[in-house]
């Protein structure tokens, strides 16, 4: 039987993965900091869809619980990088060791369990990772956007490098999702058009259709579509603009 490690499992695009994963006949590996959650999870999983679902408690902003986890995503035929968290304020109004912490769950982490399961899955020659970006990637809204940039250029980065190996790499980059995200991080979702939000569970869906056509980007919408496009041939000055229109907007509301 296959297996599955989804970080950031407990919640949102992760817990979506894992349950779509595991109706597929994947045994799921759920990783994420709150034990009594990743247990709920995992006994609805394992209800749900008959397959045995791991536990692994880890703080992706931790080196030593990343080790952890990347020494199981060794055994994975599949690895979703997910773990993600957003900010409200601004770069210099934030403390440092903020920011750290989200480069490191987010870009460092991505980093290290993808060269234990990218090695790993080219000696067996198959395999599958997904890295959860955003459309906010092409976009220039602080550190969040930075961060997804490198999360977007490293896959297809680590997709030209393993190409010929059978080892499959899709990068996820979606808009705005109805998840707890927003909530957590205290981001307002007021001006948000009802137009621009997207389903997790049809995100997830189309994603692992993409991901089965050996699709390296993945961009849920058609609206995300456009966005991705535009942001990609516009004029640098003018994603600028709008870039720090969007985190003046955020901090403001």
């Amino acid at each position: 039987m296959s297996t599955a490690l989804v970080t950031g499992a407990t919640s949102g695009i992760g817990l979506e993965f894992a349950r779509q994963l595991a109706a597929r006949g994947n045994t799921v590996v759920l990783v994420a900091r709150t034990e009594a959650r990743l247990s709920e999870v995992a006994a609805e999983i394992e209800a749900a869809h008959g397959v045995r679902a791991e536990v692994l408690v880890a703080d992706l902003a931790d080196r030593t619980d990343v080790d952890r986890v990347a020494e199981r995503a060794r055994s994975a035929d599949t690895v979703v990088n997910n773990a993600g968290f957003g900010m409200r304020r601004r770069f210099l109004d934030n403390d440092l060791a903020v920011e750290e912490e989200m480069f490191d769950v987010m870009c460092r982490a991505v980093l290290v369990i993808c060269h234990a399961a990218g090695r790993a899955m080219k000696e067996r020659g198959r395999g599958q990772i997904i890295n959860v970006s955003s459309v906010a990637g092409w976009l220039t809204s602080g550190t969040y956007s930075a961060d997804k940039s490198w999360v977007t250029v490293f896959s297809e980065s680590l997709s030209g490098e393993l190409a010929a190996s059978g080892v499959r790499i899709t990068a996820l980059c979606p808009g705005f999702v109805r998840t707890e995200f927003h909530g957590r991080a205290d981001i307002s979702t007021a001006a948000i058009p009802d137009r621009a939000w997207l389903d997790a569970r049809e995100v997830v869906r189309g994603c692992l259709r993409d991901a089965d056509k050996q699709k390296v980007l993945s961009v849920p919408g058609v609206l995300y579509k456009g966005v991705a496009l535009a942001a990609r041939v516009a004029p640098r000055r003018l994603v600028r603009r709008s870039g720090g229109a969007v985190a003046r907007a955020r901090q403001s509301s």
